[in-house]
C-alpha cells in the first residue's frame, strides 16, 4: 500500500484520558496521576472490550484489560512536548503546533489590570477572582450574584478566564459579548488559553450549569495541519468543541453537537458522507462531567458509552480511512486534585489498510499525529513530530 490509496483521517479525543504521569508530572502538581489505570483500580476493573481489540490494554497495565497477543490496531503513548497541561495546549499539538511556554495561570486571580477594565466595559461589578470549581462557585456565589447582577469570575489551574451568570439575570447573548470583551483585553503576557462562558438556572441550593457554555479560544500562533489540509482542497470537519479550541481557523465546517452521544453520532455521519481530508472530533464529557467532579464511575461509564459505539465507527469507516484515538491531557478522578493532570495519552491506529497489532512504543510529541497525517496525505514534511506513518504502512 502506498500513501495515495489513505484519503482521510478520523481523529477522536478523549479528552482528558491519560495514560500515567509525565517525567515533570512533579513539576504540576501531578505525581501519582494516572487517570486510566487509576479509575480502573477504583471502578474494580475496566470491560472496554471494543477498546481493547483496539489494543488499549497492552499500551500499559490496566486492571481488567487484556494484553491481548494479537490486537487490531497499532497502539503506543505519546509524550506532551508543549509546557502545559491545557485542552488548548494537547489539541493544537496534536494538530501540529507545538507551545513551549504554557500559557499563564492565576492561582491568585486576576490582576487589577484586567479587571478595571472588563467592569469598566462590561459594566457590571464582579465576584469570586480565584480559582474554585465551577459547580462550587456558584453555590457559593450565586445568590448574591442574582441580588447585584454582579458577575462571577474565577479560574482553575488552567489557563482559563470563566464567567458565570444566571440566564435570567445576564442573557446568554450578553454573556457571549462579556466574554468576548475579555477575549479582546487577555492577550500579550495575559494571553489566557480560553475565555469561557458559564450559564446557569435554577435557585439558591438547586443552581445547574447549562448547556450554552461557549469557550472563546485564543487564535492558534501559527499553522496547523488543519490548515495546511485546507489549503490543500481537503475537508476540514472539527466536530464538539473544535472550533471553539481552534477559535475557527483551519475548518471547512465545523459541528457544534452538545454531550459525547451527540457528537460520536455526528462523528458516524461524516464518516458516511463523501468528506476527504480529516473528521476532527472532541468528546468532552470525560474530562468536563466527570474527571473535573471526581467521579469515578461516571468517568468509566463515559467510557463505556463511547467503546458501545466502537463497532458502529469501524463500520462506517471506508476503505481508505484512518481511524486515530488519543487525548489531550489527564483528569484523574481518583486524586484529591479536581484540575488535568500532566500525563502520557494513548495513541490507537486503526485502518482496513494499514498493519496491525504494531508496538508504535512511547511517542516523544502528540504533534506525531500531525506529522504523520502530513505524510500520508502527500502533504510537505511537518515541522513537528516524527511521522508512524511508514511504521504501519501494509
Amino acid at each position: 500500500m502506498d500513501s495515495a490509496s489513505i484519503n482521510r483521517f478520523i481523529i477522536i479525543v478523549l479528552d482528558a484520558v491519560g495514560i500515567g504521569e509525565l517525567p515533570d508530572a512533579d513539576k504540576f502538581g501531578d505525581k501519582g496521576s494516572n487517570t486510566l489505570v487509576n479509575l480502573s483500580r477504583a471502578v474494580g476493573g475496566l470491560h472496554l472490550p471494543h477498546l481493547e481489540k483496539l489494543g488499549l490494554g497492552k499500551i500499559t497495565t490496566i486492571e481488567g484489560m487484556c494484553p491481548c497477543a494479537h490486537v487490531l490496531g497499532n497502539y503506543g503513548k505519546m509524550a506532551e512536548l508543549s509546557g502545559g497541561k491545557d485542552t488548548t495546549n494537547g489539541h493544537w499539538e496534536i494538530a501540529g503546533l507545538v507551545t513551549p511556554e504554557a500559557f499563564p495561570t492565576y492561582p491568585q486571580g486576576f490582576p487589577e489590570e484586567i479587571l478595571i477594565p472588563f467592569t469598566q466595559q462590561t459594566e457590571r461589578g464582579y465576584l469570586g477572582n480565584k480559582p474554585a470549581s465551577g459547580t462550587e462557585i456558584i453555590k457559593e456565589l450565586g445568590e448574591e450574584h442574582l441580588k447585584t447582577g454582579k458577575l462571577i469570575v474565577y479560574t482553575s489551574a488552567d489557563s482559563v478566564f470563566q464567567i458565570a451568570a444566571h440566564e435570567e439575570i445576564v442573557p446568554i447573548e450578553e454573556l457571549y459579548r462579556y466574554c468576548q470583551m475579555a477575549r479582546d483585553l487577555l492577550i500579550g503576557k495575559h494571553a489566557v488559553g480560553r475565555v469561557i462562558a458559564r450559564p446557569f438556572l435554577g435557585t439558591p441550593g438547586n443552581f445547574y450549569r447549562t448547556e450554552r457554555r461557549h469557550d472563546f479560544s485564543l487564535k492558534p500562533t501559527d499553522k496547523t495541519i488543519l490548515d495546511a489540509l485546507k489549503e490543500s482542497g481537503k475537508d476540514v470537519v472539527g466536530i464538539g468543541k473544535i472550533e471553539d479550541i481552534f477559535a475557527g481557523v483551519g475548518l471547512t465546517e465545523a459541528v457544534h453537537s452538545k454531550g459525547n452521544d451527540a457528537c460520536t453520532r455526528a462523528t458516524i455521519e461524516a464518516i458516511l458522507d463523501k468528506t476527504q481530508g480529516l473528521i476532527f472530533t472532541n468528546l468532552v464529557d470525560t474530562d468536563m462531567m466527570y474527571g473535573h467532579r471526581n467521579d469515578c464511575p461516571g468517568f468509566y461509564q463515559s467510557l463505556k458509552g463511547f467503546d458501545d459505539y466502537l463497532p458502529r465507527i469501524i463500520e462506517s469507516m471506508k476503505d481508505e480511512d484512518v481511524l486515530i484515538i488519543t487525548a489531550d491531557h489527564g483528569c484523574d478522578p481518583t486524586t484529591p486534585s479536581t484540575d488535568h493532570s500532566r500525563e502520557y495519552v494513548p495513541l490507537l491506529v486503526y485502518g482496513k489498510k494499514i498493519q496491525q497489532n504494531i508496538n508504535l512504543g512511547t511517542r516523544g510529541s502528540f504533534a506525531d499525529v500531525a506529522a504523520t497525517l502530513s505524510e500520508a496525505l502527500l502533504l510537505e514534511s511537518w515541522k513537528s513530530g516524527k511521522s508512524f506513518w511508514k511504521e504501519i504502512l501494509a
